[in-house]
Order: structure tokens, then sequence, then C-alpha cells
């Protein structure tokens, strides 16, 4: 079980061995940290001289940039929990870092604050003599307390990672040490990106570009326009909440620099028209859009960027549905059939049967995992039916709506004809809401009463089936609300197919009901059916499993 929140790992080995530690040393690490990791780099940092060591400015090298690559896709693999950060305020060219400073060899005129105070310091450091142990901690204590501000009495942790086995690979690039191949640098650079949940594969192309710029680093965050294609963008954070989680990382990592974060509206903002901008860094499926837009930029009368590639890291816990990279679309993905807003006060409701109102717009597969829950054992109740029961001959709604509308909305048999009711609201919103302030109190009605029915049936849980589960707000009667999203052309397809009408039809009922985003504002849970079946059914087998685990720890009070 992890004992701290927060800690910081002092990474000592050189820096032609550490590619081979930094796994082992991760794993050790994860054991004692549970949410953020900060990594500060001192290659060949002695703990154990017997002589206070302190923080120095290391050189941006090319290894390093690798290094930092290799950390967080390492990461990715062994501590994907873990919100890991390299920490770069020690890392800069020397003559840059010297002037204007009093104290030209520290890069800590005064201990850095961190976003997350950390409350463990950590290292590879290898003791030599055990008998070292207590004389090696306490120096790497004070060593991190003068580089960072840290919890009082900060615990220290010599970490051991299985290092024997690396012994021989690491003889073998010992050849490798005074190989040092110097990082070019740029006094300004520019990257652009959605940077939703911020991962990986985000933190390295974040962090190497931090190593590449000495004074200002400008970011392009999508926004509005450019999010329109992207798979499951309803579940994309708010542009607000991207921007806050940067420049709380950015100022973590290279406090010096001179950030600037803008809004991103097509594929070029500012890098076309900045004539300080050096530099651009790519991955290799972005390099295209690079080259575009150094295009522009000797269209606008410009010099050409430097066009610094990354390359993309891999994400060996992918699925069918996911691209074999660290995405965000993938960590969206992810959170289909998970709990994404905790349930609201539900204290009104008797907790059993525990009621799941499910919804969605027209074609986008709610019914179909309707069933699915059914066949796992919840009871379904189908609103489309209840609201075809309101309007039988001799009920309450079916005399108030004849009072509306006349007497013309009959057939022959004196049952409500209900596509000439149907014409008679269409594009009316006076009518419409005339009809549904009849019809949807009613169908509520009839909801509780099926609830009830079910309690008595004994069923655990109950699923509400309900298109206009929100509009009609219903979601008092529910412990949840569960949305089903697929994009609209999808939609609009499955429409067209399924009943016969043009796609202009098909459009206009789409748009006469809540968006996706509007829907899973509300939502407690998010699922999709835009892949195959079989994608789905995992989808709903994980939300039900979920839902059996929160329904059995029951709250106090029910």
């Amino acid at each position: 079980m992890s004992m701290f929140s927060t800690g910081i790992l002092v990474l000592t080995s050189p820096l032609h061995t550490l590619p081979l530690r930094i796994a082992p040393v991760l794993s050790s690490a994860a054991q004692l940290v549970d949410r953020t990791l900060y990594v500060h780099l001192h290659p060949g940092l002695n703990l154990g001289s017997g002589s206070q060591p302190r923080p120095v400015f290391i050189p941006p090298v090319v290894d390093l940039s690798k290094l930092i690559a290799r950390l967080y896709s390492n990461a990715a693999d062994v501590c994907g929990h873990l919100d890991v950060r390299v920490l770069l305020t020690n890392v800069h060219a020397q003559s840059a870092a010297c002037s204007g400073t009093t104290s030209p060899n520290c890069p800590f005129p005064t201990p850095q604050p961190l976003s997350h105070c950390p409350e463990v310091v950590l290292t590879d450091f290898v003791l030599q003599d055990p008998h070292q142990s207590h004389q090696v901690t306490q120096c790497l204590e004070k060593y991190a307390g003068h580089c960072y501000v840290c919890r009082p009495d900060l615990p220290s942790v010599l970490l051991h990672p299985q290092l024997v086995k690396l012994q021989e690979k690491e003889d073998t690039l010992k050849d490798q040490e005074d190989k040092v191949e110097p990082l070019e640098t740029y006094s300004d650079v520019v990257v652009g990106g959605t940077f939703d949940r911020l991962h990986g594969a985000h933190k390295t192309l974040l962090n190497i570009s931090c190593l590449l710029a000495n004074r200002r680093f400008i970011i392009g965050v999508c926004d509005q326009a450019m999010l329109k294609k992207k798979v499951l963008k309803e579940l994309i954070e708010p542009y607000s909440l991207r921007v806050q989680r940067l420049q709380e990382f950015l100022q973590d990592t290279k406090p010096s620099l001179e950030v600037e974060i803008v809004p991103l509206d097509d594929p070029f903002g500012v890098s076309i028209v900045d004539p300080l901008l050096k530099c651009i860094v790519v991955s290799e499926e972005t390099r295209k859009g690079g080259e575009a837009v150094n295009k522009k930029r000797i269209e606008n009368g410009l010099p050409p960027l430097v066009l610094h590639e990354i390359q993309l890291l891999k994400d060996a816990h992918h699925n069918e549905i996911e691209e074999e990279k660290i995405s965000s679309s993938s960590l969206r993905s992810r959170l289909l059939g998970t709990l994404i807003t905790p349930p609201k006060d539900t204290s009104h409701l008797p907790y059993l049967p525990y009621v799941i109102g499910l919804t969605g717009g027209s074609g986008s597969g709610k019914s179909s995992i309707a069933k699915q829950l059914e066949a796992f054992g919840a009871a379904r109740i189908d609103c489309d039916k209840l609201g075809h029961e309101v309007y039988q001959f001799g009920t309450a709604a079916y005399h108030r709506v004849l009072k509306e509308f006349g007497p013309e909305i009959l057939n022959e048999d004196k049952s409500i004809n209900r596509r000439a009711l149907g014409r008679k609201v269409f594009g009316n919103q006076e009518g419409l809401k005339a009809l549904t302030d009849i019809v949807w109190p009613e169908i509520a009605l009839l909801v509780k009463d099926r609830i009830k029915q079910a309690k008595d049936e004994g069923k655990q849980v109950c699923v509400v089936d309900a298109a206009v589960l929100l509009e009609a707000g219903w979601t008092d009667l529910v412990h949840e609300v569960w949305v089903t999203i697929i994009p609209e052309e999808e939609a609009m397809l499955r429409i067209t197919e399924r009943d016969g009408v043009t796609t202009e039809d098909a459009l206009r009922r789409l748009q006469s009901q809540w968006s996706n985003s509007q829907q899973v504002e509300h939502a407690n849970v998010v699922l999709s059916t835009m892949w195959e079946p079989e994608v789905t059914r995992k989808q709903v087998l994980k939300a039900w499993n979920l839902l059996q685990k929160r329904i059995q720890q029951k709250p106090e009070g029910h």
C-alpha cells in the first residue's frame, strides 16, 4: 500500500545507464507514491562522498531528450496511475544559465515551490557501503530541501531495484559515456494540440519543448472548431481546465520560461504570423502539419521554423478500438461505462430498486443497451410504450389532449392519430409545450408505478429507457443518468436506414433533440455504440459490474 501521495525522485545514475534503470526504479517508486511523482535529474550526483552535494546546472543534450521520452513511456507501462512530471529547472546551457545570476553554478537561489508539496524524497543512488545509509539519506533530504519546497522533516528512501542483471548491459554502454551530443536550443518555441487529459505523450512533447526553449514557449490549444472531428469529443475536458493543467505542469517543469497559451481555432494559429518563433515541435504524425506551417510562413514573408520531430509513445495497454500510440482518444474511450460524475443526492428515493435513467439521441443505440441491461437482470421500463398508454381512449391525458387540439386528431375509432397530432405541433413551440405539459407528467406517474412493481418483484435494478428523460425533468425519478452517444453523421445514417426518411428529415429530428454535449453534461455514465456490437457489449458489462459495486456500497441513511 502506498504511504505518500506526492514524492520527488532524484535520479543520480549516469545518463548513459539511466534508460535501463528507469522501469525498475519507477516500479519501486510506485509502491510508495500514489498520486504525483516529480523526477529531478542529476546524473553523477554523489550522495556518499561525505560532503553535502549542491544542485548544479546540467546541459541540454540529445541523450537527455531521449531519456525523457523513455521515462514517460516506461511510466505509462509500469505506473500509469501516477502523474509523473520531469523537472527541468536545473537543465540549461551554462552560458545562458550563468548570465544575471549571483550564483552561476546553482539553479536554485531559493527552493522552488511545486504544485503538490513532496512528502518523500526517493533516489536510485546505490550504496557502495551499507554503513553509509544514514549519511546518504541525510544528504538526500538536505539536497531535495535546497532545490524544492518540501514537507518539513522530509523522509527519504533509497530505492533498490534489481539492478544486478543490468550491470552487464550497462558495461556495454560505457563507451557511450563520452559521446555527448549537445541539443540545439532556441529562443522561442511553439507547439499545438488538444492536450486533453494530460498524458505521457503530452508530457514528453512539453518537456522536450521546454528543453529546446530558452526564453518563450507558445502553446496553441485546440478549441471548438478544431474539436469537431475528434473521437468522443463530448468527453474532451473544457478548454479552461486543459489550460489550467498545462499552466500547472509547465510552472513545475521550467518556471523560468515565458509561457503563452492561446486558443487554436484553425490548424495554424500564431505559428504563421509570429516573427520571433524559431522552432516548432512535431511528432511523426503531425510533421506534415509543421511543413504546412512553414509554407504559410514563407507566403507571409517569414522565415521557416526548425521542425524538431519527436517519436510517438507506444501504448502497451491499447485494445482493439484504441490507437497503438498513447492518445487522448484512447483515454476517453476508457471512460465509457465508468462513473464520470458522482450521482447527485437521491435520499428522497428508496435505495432499491436502484434506478438508472437511460437516454440518448435518436439512432444512438439506447434501446439495444437497455435490452442488454435487461438481460443482465434489470427491470426495463420502456417510456415509448408508456407514451402510447397515456394516449389510450378514456385516460385523463386522452381527454385533455382532445380538448387542447380538437377532434381532427382522432381516427374513425376515436383513438388519437399520433401522426395527425404530430403535424399539429411540428414547428409550433407553444403547441408542443402544451402537449408535453399534458403527457409527460402522466408518463412519469406510470414510471413510478412500474418501479414499484419492480420492487414488489424483488428487482434490484430498474432501467428507465427514455429518449426525453432530461427534457421532461425525470431525473428526480432515478439514481443515475446514463447517456448513449454516437457522432451525428452516424446517427443520421442509422435513422435514414431504419426509418426510410430523408437525410434532411433525420437532421431535423436530431436538431430538435438535446445535443450529445448537452446530455453528457447531465450524465453519470456515458456509453457509445459507434463500434462493433461486441465492443458495446463489453462497455455495458463493465458499466453493469461497476454499478453492482456501487449498489453494494450502500450509503448511510438507506
